[in-house]
């Protein structure tokens, strides 16, 4: 009788963890206030020759520059154009009609994020101010579910996340900024990073080198193996605002093979491998003319022109989006949801999940 009773709860239990392994693991990604524009059209010629944003043209022409568009924008985001887009699907290329768009009427960085995360373009949202966060997150809402607490991470480079996820009543682990990494087992790489990290903040403002925030988000990624994990990006809409457009290209080109070694990463993982969905946006659009692309606000057209990409088993591979369509920013928290198995609910609005017609093959109810 005992031999049967410790068989029947060794079978339970490999179950219960089978089940658990088996609930689906969401990566969302962005980087700040990067335009469609140069997603599907590659650099643009007109900022690119000109020398009030570029130091060295002809250099920067060699790097990103061909006349055809679609080798040109592989020469910038080689991942997306030849891996990304063959495997999975890429939205908002407004040549073609189709739309991706954010319904916040500001069009900065703070209400940009709360509507990605809470599915609510809140009104009162109006500044990027150190004001905590009133609405709740699908990030902060997925870890208090059974199967995902304390498997939700977050990691970005801009230190406002802290307030935008209200990080005293969220729970799930974020690191954001030049915050030190903290949790139990650092390894040699995270107290490194910690390392480098306490002496780059001599010189810095409110927004992380990215590749500091990636080596912290991979590394915790292969240590820790959390289900759902966002990382932000904050160097192209820093780039963007200083007039940099050499820098912006290069670090829209180095957020492309962040994103190229991150599906390696969980491609190469049991944990993760034909398990995981990415979900990559951006918070805003920007100026679509030569003279307005540094800024973006509720005045500046193309202020709400965004993209979206979706790669992974539960979504379409439909490459290049080429439909009369419109993606809402709002709609992504309940996708998120939804993708994980769950109706994100909260005291506020939460806008619906994108439709099975539109992006993903499991989200429609």
């Amino acid at each position: 009788m005992k031999i049967i009773l410790l068989a029947a709860f060794c079978i339970a239990t490999m179950q219960c963890f089978c089940q658990q392994e088996k609930t689906p693991n969401v990566f969302i990604i962005t980087t700040d206030g990067f335009r469609w524009q140069e997603i599907f059209n590659g650099a643009d010629s007109a900022i690119l020759n000109n020398p009030l944003y570029v130091k060295d043209t002809a250099l920067l022409k060699q790097l990103f520059w061909d006349t055809n568009i679609d080798e040109r924008r592989k020469m910038l985001l080689p991942f997306i154009w030849k891996t990304l887009a063959r495997q999975g699907a890429v939205y908002g290329n407004r040549n073609f009609d189709n739309k991706v768009t954010v319904t916040n009427p500001y069009r900065f960085s703070y209400a940009g994020y709360n509507e990605i995360f809470t599915g609510y373009p809140d009104p009162a949202v109006i500044t990027n101010s150190k004001k905590w966060n009133a609405n709740k997150n699908v990030l902060e809402f997925l870890n208090e579910q059974p199967e995902y607490t304390n498997k939700v991470a977050a990691f970005t480079s801009w230190n406002l996340f802290d307030y935008i996820f209200n990080k005293p009543k969220s729970g799930f682990y974020l690191n954001s900024g030049y915050k030190t990494i903290e949790h139990d087992s650092l390894s040699d790489t995270e107290i490194l990073t910690n390392g480098i990290q306490q002496y780059a903040m001599d010189n810095v403002q409110h927004t992380r080198n990215d590749m500091l925030t990636f080596v912290t988000a991979k590394e915790y990624i292969q240590l820790q193996h959390p289900k759902v994990v966002y990382i932000g990006f904050g160097e192209t809409d820093e780039y963007a605002h200083s007039g940099k457009y050499d820098e912006y290209l290069q670090s829209a080109h180095l957020f492309d093979e962040y994103l190229a070694q991150l599906w390696y990463l969980v491609n190469k993982d049991p944990f993760y491998k034909n398990n995981t969905s990415f979900i990559i946006t951006t918070d805003h659009g920007r100026g679509q003319k030569t003279n307005t692309w540094i800024r973006h606000d509720m005045f500046t057209t193309g202020s709400k022109n965004t993209w979206l990409m979706t790669l992974g088993p539960q979504f379409e591979n439909k490459g290049e989006a080429k439909n009369k369509d419109e993606i809402f920013t709002a709609q992504m928290a309940q996708t998120v949801a939804r993708l994980t198995g769950f109706d994100f609910t909260s005291d506020h609005p939460v806008a619906d999940a994108l439709t099975i017609q539109s992006v993903a093959k499991t989200v429609a109810k």
